[in-house]
């Protein structure tokens, strides 16, 4: 058993998690593990659950993707959402426990560092960190979904033929163009500081919750066809080897894409109050309630839609349907709620890619560690994450700007390069639950799965392995057959995203100090 403290140094004595008392007790608390009160501690229970939920966002992940879904298995796609939040529910489960016993900032790179090597967890917080840039760069493509359809004035490139499309050139280029004013706008809120970031994720969750419920009752009152229009697959197998079940894989990418971003409640962790408490039950209602609503909006939707075969369900997705049922006007007041969701995801993506890369770089695991540590003392938040995270997220829109496949390659990218550290975690956990580690003694009043949390444990690396498989399998549905390198881009840039970060941790291992105080709870290697 090797102890290491809570800044991924030795330490002489190590301590279990304690029991923090009020609120003011958080940052005594966070000493326990080495680590001073640096960011500002201001969250509340709603802020946290918002957090994981705008990550996860309904009016996003469905308005984007409905139509790859829709195209790939026909209205029986639907299918494909309760199996894939079954298995990120687990996912979640688990991370509700460490969540409760490891109220730090980083979520999965400091899950990964209390129960597994140090190798594994600086890996996981580098391929997440990595996997954020992406998911930021394909929730911002969104906007092109979405805006050219409220108005053609978003349109910049091209014309009305292309408002709302990504596979056309002008298409493309547009989505590139203005997903670059949003990710200029959602760094210079993170530059702000967490306060305005909060304020903002809150008012942008609101209207989400508000607009999701509204739309699921207007589309109600337009239903004129039963629930079993989520039993028709408009042939979709048909050019399948495996038949519809090829058909239902590659439409499972859609769910795959919504159901991940729910530990961004644990990532935000010092900077909540009673972390303990609200962090664990944030992760948990943000992925239910997102099940809840998006299952119903789709369901409902295809129940309402004047003809459930028209051509542009595949192609225009949600935003065709809601404007073809409702009409134009409340149409686009849908689709304004749903570019307000797509603002706050992307900004709750590179609030968490943030104080991942701070959370590193305060272990010395990243090069010019000090620079990106270093918190202001006037906004309490970490300014070199944002403007890193910012300029690397312009940069990769830049290099695909005019690529028709832009879309649907960062969306498989950015879901492969989270899964696989959510592997990293759920793994090690589930060796030292089978090695009678885990729950650790003193495990608290907090969230804990008791006797059913070895089963939970391993669906959740069952899911996890299958689904990585499944989103990375290099089939022209997805990726195109126009190139090879579109085919096999998210297995190429996995792989180099790897040797790179395997380059990176041999140079820095050693530069990975002790801690400044008080050693963290006791770590056994697995």
């Amino acid at each position: 058993m090797s102890e290491r403290s809570g800044n991924a140094g030795p330490s002489a004595k190590t301590v279990p998690a304690a029991l923090p008392g009020p609120a003011g007790e958080d940052g005594r608390d966070l000493e326990r593990f080495g680590y001073r009160q640096e960011l500002e501690r201001s969250l509340g229970s709603f802020s946290s659950f918002a957090a994981g939920f705008s990550y996860i966002s309904i009016m996003t992940g469905v308005f984007q993707l409905f139509g790859f879904g829709f195209a790939s298995g026909g209205p029986a796609f639907i299918w494909t959402w309760p199996p894939v939040f079954l298995g990120q529910l687990a996912v979640a489960l688990c991370f509700a426990e460490l969540a409760g016993q490891f109220p730090l900032a980083g979520g999965v790179y400091q899950w990964a560092k209390q129960i597994a090597r140090p190798a594994t967890s600086w890996m996981s917080g580098w391929i997440m960190a990595i996997g954020s840039i992406v998911t930021a760069a394909a929730v911002a493509v969104a906007y092109q979904v979405i805006l050219p359809q409220v108005s053609l004035a978003f349109q910049i490139v091209g014309g009305a033929d292309d408002a709302g499309q990504t596979a056309t050139p002008n298409g493309a280029e547009n989505a590139i163009l203005l997903a670059l004013g949003l990710v200029v706008f959602t760094t210079v809120v993170n530059i702000v500081g967490v306060r305005l970031m909060a304020k903002i994720n809150n008012l942008g969750v609101a209207v989400e919750l508000i607009g999701v419920t509204l739309l699921i009752a207007m589309l109600a009152i337009h239903i004129h066809r039963g629930p079993q229009v989520a039993l028709r697959t408009h042939g979709a197998g048909a050019g399948h080897s495996w038949g519809y079940l090829g058909a239902f894989l590659v439409a499972s990418i859609m769910s795959a894409y919504v159901f991940y971003g729910f530990d961004t409640a644990g990532s935000l962790a010092e900077e909540t109050r009673e972390p303990r408490r609200h962090a664990p039950r944030a992760i948990i209602r943000a992925i239910t309630t997102a099940f809840v609503a998006g299952g119903l909006l789709m369901l409902v939707g295809m129940m309402a839609v004047g003809d459930v075969n028209a051509r542009e369900l595949g192609t225009l997705g949600m935003p065709y349907l809601i404007k073809s049922t409702l009409g134009t006007g409340l149409g686009d007041a849908f689709l304004v709620c749903s570019a307000i969701a797509i603002t706050v995801c992307c900004l709750a993506v590179q609030t968490a890619a943030i104080r991942l890369l701070f959370a590193m770089a305060r272990d010395g695991g990243l090069p010019f560690s000090h620079a990106i540590a270093r918190v202001s003392p006037r906004s309490r938040t970490p300014v070199v994450p944002a403007v890193l995270t910012g300029v690397l997220t312009i940069a990769l829109l830049l290099v695909n700007i005019g690529n028709q496949r832009v879309f649907y390659i960062l969306t498989s990218v950015a879901i492969i390069l989270f899964y696989i550290p959510y592997l990293m975690v759920t793994a090690p956990m589930l060796l030292r639950r089978l090695r009678g580690r885990w729950p650790v003694p003193g495990h608290g009043p907090y969230f804990n799965l008791g006797r059913w949390g070895t089963a939970v444990n391993l669906v959740a690396v069952l899911y996890g392995g299958a689904m990585t498989v499944n989103l990375a399998w290099p089939r022209a549905a997805v990726y195109g057959s126009d190139h090879w390198y579109y085919r096999w881009g998210a297995v190429v840039f996995t792989a180099v995203i790897t040797a790179v970060g395997a380059g990176l941790y041999l140079a820095r291992r050693r530069s990975l100090g002790p801690a400044p105080s008080t050693a963290g709870p006791v770590r056994e290697k697995v």
